[in-house]
């Protein structure tokens, strides 16, 4: 039973959060839901998991601010104790050809999509250790894996999420903490609106997005106990587009 595992999901306002936010607490865990500037989405999304019979609360903390994460997270360890899991999700697009990138876009998506592993999980990782038990999954992207045209900054920020994902799971082996990466392709969310069927016709062998729940799914699965001997991977969601 899961009822007294506690797992942050950040991001849980938008698309795959929300679906792994659910997802989890029909799986009976109790859901910190993070958000930034939708408060209104988290709190409809805090009252549907409790009209499910689920159980958690909000947080509300820029992942760009490390000192504002640290001093939030510092503070749930302090009331909730340590977590169980950690789905570090929340992430941003700012399109472009490399040649009309504006510095600030990357800064952007790096400073968002990147420096949020360390400003998230690092401040987590020391009561996860002490507990010597615990999960952590990070969301790349086909895009770190493949490298999208227009979207330099954004295969960048997600590559590096990869790298560190391996690295950290390497060092928290020992203590049977595990650490994932999933890699979504195109999913049904807000981020692809402006993307044809026709171009996800032609990119994707199975011929359509994937959906959120497809995404949690896996997600809710890398959370269990069942998947104690899972660790250091980057697991593709994609519909076979890579």
């Amino acid at each position: 039973m899961n009822e007294n595992k506690k797992v942050l999901v950040t991001g849980a306002s938008g698309g795959i959060g929300r679906a792994i936010a659910l997802d989890c607490a029909k799986a009976g865990y109790y859901v910190i839901c993070h958000f930034n500037h939708g408060k209104e989405k988290a709190e409809k999304l805090l009252e549907e998991i409790k009209l499910a019979g689920g159980s958690g609360e909000l947080i509300q903390f820029d992942i760009t601010d490390r000192e504002d994460c640290k001093k939030k997270l510092d503070a749930m360890t302090e009331a909730n104790g340590a977590l169980w899991g950690i789905v570090n999700n929340a992430g941003i697009i700012r399109d472009n050809i490399f040649a009309g990138l504006d510095g600030k876009d990357w800064d952007a998506v790096v400073h968002t999509n990147l420096d949020s592993f360390f400003n998230v999980i690092n401040p987590l990782v020391m009561p996860l250790a002490r507990n010597r038990k615990g999960r952590i999954i990070t969301i790349a992207s086909a895009s770190g894996i493949i490298g999208n045209p227009g979207q330099t900054n954004y295969s960048a920020s997600k590559a590096g999420i990869i790298g560190a994902t391996k690295a950290l799971a390497a060092e928290l082996a020992g203590r049977s903490i595990t650490v994932n990466c999933i890699a979504p392709g195109f999913i049904e969310t807000d981020m692809i609106n402006e993307i044809s069927q026709d171009v996800i016709k032609q990119t994707i062998p199975m011929k359509r997005a994937g959906r959120p729940s497809e995404v949690s799914a896996l997600a809710v699965f890398l959370l269990s106990e069942e998947a104690s001997y899972i660790t250091r991977q980057v697991i593709s969601v994609n519909g076979g587009m890579i």
